[in-house]
C-alpha cells in the first residue's frame, strides 16, 4: 500500500489528481481484461453478475475514492502517516463488518482481546501520527 501511494501520489503530481485516477484503474482494467479473457485465469463467472445485490458493486466507487484520497492525502502528511491512518481505518472498520456479519460475512464477536488489540494499534498510529 505505501509503495502504490507513493507511485501514485508522485504521478498525480505530473499529471494531475483525476487523471491519475483514470490511469491507475485503466492500467488495472487493462490487466484484468488481459487475465481474464486471453490467458483465461479467472475461475469464476462473469455471467453470474446479474445475480449480485447492487449495494456490492459499491466497491468499485469506493476504489476511486480511496485511490482519489491516497493520492491527496501522501504529498501533504507523508508516507508513514498516511499508510497509518488507512490502516487503522481499514481495522477499525474490518471489526464494525465482522461484528456485525454485514455483507453475508460471517460474525464474529469484538471480544475484549480485539479491543486491545485495536486499541493498542490506535495508539500506535497517534504515536506515528504525533508530530
Amino acid at each position: 500500500m505505501a509503495l502504490q501511494g507513493t507511485m501514485n501520489s508522485a504521478l498525480g503530481k505530473k499529471i494531475g489528481l483525476l487523471e491519475t485516477v483514470f490511469v491507475v484503474n485503466l492500467v488495472g482494467l487493462t490487466l484484468l481484461s488481459l487475465m481474464l479473457f486471453v490467458f483465461r485465469l479467472g475461475s469464476g463467472s462473469i455471467s453470474a453478475l446479474s445475480q449480485v445485490p447492487w449495494y456490492l458493486y459499491l466497491g468499485g466507487i469506493l476504489g476511486v475514492i480511496i485511490t482519489y484520497g491516497v493520492i491527496c492525502s501522501i504529498p501533504k502528511v507523508g508516507v508513514a502517516p498516511a499508510t497509518t491512518a488507512i490502516i487503522l481505518g481499514q481495522v477499525f472498520t474490518a471489526g464494525l463488518i465482522d461484528s456485525l456479519g454485514l455483507f453475508g460475512m460471517n460474525k464474529l464477536p469484538f471480544n475484549w482481546c480485539r479491543v486491545a488489540g485495536t486499541l493498542l494499534m490506535a495508539g500506535g498510529a497517534w504515536l506515528i501520527l504525533k508530530e
